[in-house]
């Protein structure tokens, strides 16, 4: 079975994602089996399952290792066929090393990665952990590999083994509740009331690609936020927009969550 590619693939901001997502698909389709994709970044994930809500024939399920992981494999079936997170397959390694006197950060620590020859599209997420080192979920097939090869991050040895997924040490996020009242809902507005900016710094974050909307990028501040709407910006942390009500002199009352 094809599915109709040029249709999906219409319009989409991450073309190459979302293509071999729909590859992995037509494999499923074809096979009868569970497939599973590399590891999608947020907006890419996105855009898959808002392009594939459109179709009946198959199923996704996304699953990186922990509820909140932000890269994720998708494990894909064909609609008839039972699906869980069990089917997608992840490994988690501990990078271990003593990095008190030199501390790394999470590019760091995905650089030294890179840097043995993986690609980003097999690595999830990364845990830093501080002092002691981080943890990294990885497609399983890179484990001995990079228990061989990840020596080194920035000047510090380090040793590099296979730990249970259930042994992940996950923060849980970061949240602060917030109430603002604004005369609109204006992207510009809200964003910068939620993150503490001044609208002006805002608007240039917004039209120098640096913000998105549901991992959409936007680049107009005048773009109309809704409830449910998930703003994040880079470098600066992520906002929920929650409950909007309107208040008696016709402005609007937002609740938003802001995460760190």
């Amino acid at each position: 079975m094809v599915l109709p590619r040029e249709e999906l693939l219409k319009g989409v901001e991450n073309r190459d994602g979302v293509a071999r997502v729909i590859d992995r698909a037509e494999q499923a389709l074809r096979t009868w089996e569970v497939a599973t994709s590399d590891f999608l970044s947020p907006p890419v994930l996105a855009e898959v399952r808002e392009r594939f809500g459109r179709l009946t024939e198959v199923q996704l399920l996304p699953w990186g290792g922990y509820p909140q992981a932000e890269r994720v494999r998708v494990a894909i079936a064909r609609s008839e066929l039972p699906l869980d997170a069990t089917q997608v397959e992840l490994a988690a390694l501990d990078i271990a090393g003593n990095f008190l006197f030199d501390s790394a950060t999470h590019r760091d620590f995905l650089g030294a990665i890179l840097g043995t020859g993986v690609t980003r599209e097999k690595i999830g997420d990364i845990l830093v952990l501080g002092e002691r080192g981080a943890q990294i979920i990885v497609v399983p097939e890179l484990v001995e590999f990079l228990g061989a090869n990840l020596v080194q991050v920035r000047s510090v040895p380090v040793k590099t083994q296979p730990i249970e997924l259930s042994e992940l040490k996950v923060r849980p996020p970061q949240k602060k509740e917030i109430t603002t009242v604004e005369a609109s809902m204006r992207l510009d507005a809200i964003a910068s009331a939620g993150l503490g900016m001044s609208r002006s710094k805002m608007a240039d974050m917004i039209h120098s690609k640096n913000v998105r909307v549901n991992w959409k990028e936007i680049t107009q501040s005048s773009y109309t936020v809704q409830p449910g709407d998930l703003i994040s910006v880079s470098g600066k942390g992520r906002l929920e927009v929650g409950e909007v009500s309107v208040t008696k002199k016709q402005r609007y009352r937002v609740q938003l969550t802001r995460f760190k």
